[in-house]
Formats: C-alpha cells, sequence, structure tokens
C-alpha cells in the first residue's frame, strides 16, 4: 500500500506572506509531517493493569496532565485520562504494541493513516496558533500537549522544543487541508518558509 501524503495537493514549497527583507532563519517554518506511526491507546476502565509497571521503547506511560515522555524516535503523549497517543518514526513497533498491551486490558488502534501532521517552527509559532485558538499557548512548554480547536477544527497540539518553539499538529485528515490553509493564513503576517 502507498502512502498518500493527507497534504500533498496544498503544500507547496517555497517563501510566502511577509519573507522579503527578512533573514531565513527568522521565519516560520511549516511543513508535512508523514511516515509516522500514530498509535492510541486506551486503558479499560475495568482494568487493574498498573501503567506504571508497562514499558514500551524503553517509556513508560503517565497519567499527568498535558505531559509527553520521548524518546530519539518515539513520543507519547497523555490525551485524556487512560488514553494516550504514541507517536513513533519505527513504523515496526506497532508488533511490539500489540504484544505488550494486551487486548482484555488496553484498546489499542493504529491511527498512522487517518491523521494529517503539521510542523511549525519559530519564534512566532505560538502567536499563529493564538490566531484561532482559546487554549493560553504561553503556559505551554517543552514536552507538554494539548487537545484544543483552531477555527473550529479540533486538533492535538505537541511541543517538542522551546528553543526556538517546534510544535507538532495532528488533525483527522479529512481536516488536514482546512487546518493546514487555517495555519498558513495566520502566519502570513510574519512570513513563512514552506519546507
Amino acid at each position: 500500500m502507498t502512502l498518500i501524503s493527507a497534504l500533498e495537493s496544498v503544500h507547496t514549497k517555497g517563501l510566502f506572506g511577509n519573507y522579503e527583507n527578512k533573514n531565513e532563519e527568522d521565519l516560520l517554518k511549516i511543513s508535512e509531517n508523514k511516515n509516522l506511526l500514530i498509535v492510541q491507546i486506551v486503558q479499560y476502565k475495568n482494568s487493574s493493569i498498573l501503567i506504571e509497571d508497562i514499558n514500551i521503547d524503553n517509556l513508560t506511560l503517565k497519567s499527568d496532565t498535558f505531559s509527553v515522555i520521548s524518546n530519539n524516535d518515539t513520543r507519547i503523549l497523555w490525551s485524556g485520562p487512560k488514553n494516550w497517543f504514541l507517536i513513533s518514526t519505527k513504523k515496526d513497533l506497532l508488533k511490539n504494541i500489540l504484544q505488550v498491551f494486551k487486548d482484555t486490558d488496553f484498546a489499542v488502534t493504529d491511527l498512522s493513516h487517518s491523521r494529517a501532521i503539521i510542523e511549525l517552527e519559530g519564534k512566532n509559532a505560538k502567536e499563529v496558533l493564538k490566531k484561532g485558538c482559546p487554549f493560553n499557548f504561553n503556559i505551554l512548554e517543552k514536552n507538554h500537549c494539548v487537545n484544543t480547536i483552531f477555527n473550529g477544527i479540533t486538533f492535538t497540539v505537541d511541543m517538542i522544543d522551546d528553543n526556538p518553539d517546534k510544535i507538532r499538529l495532528f488533525a483527522l485528515r479529512s481536516f488536514g487541508e482546512s487546518l493546514y490553509h487555517s495555519i498558513t493564513d495566520a502566519s502570513l503576517e510574519f512570513g513563512y518558509k514552506a519546507v
């Protein structure tokens, strides 16, 4: 099966918006991230398994609000009570996940082809998100995540780094193009490079 990018028909590389007479490193960078493994893990209410006893890719699930745990290949985002998103560059990790998370205690769903992933990087990344989102991005720090909306589109925000800000946005594939247009429109004021 060939992967067809969620943003294939709208993501065009180049410079856009207010980019003239600015250093390229001062511009926002917008890119599509693809070919990632995305797995939703939900623990059943009647499960007695302690999540602290579970290890996947040398990471242990956390139940702290907004928390993200990560290594070089994998990030696990808390997305609600007993609910996590696992994102990894290791596509073969799914087999291990299905062995570790027994179907008597967990629902494991591969969402890899159902999400559009946009990466926003630069000192004005949070300012772009503030234009269409009610969440206070001033409190969002590195390795934190939040589920929120942007111009009416539900999406997940993963704060990967804060020097400079690097934010990964996950939306349902069917809303990917609309979110992309909203994000790029909000970025025109600062100038951006689509990579």
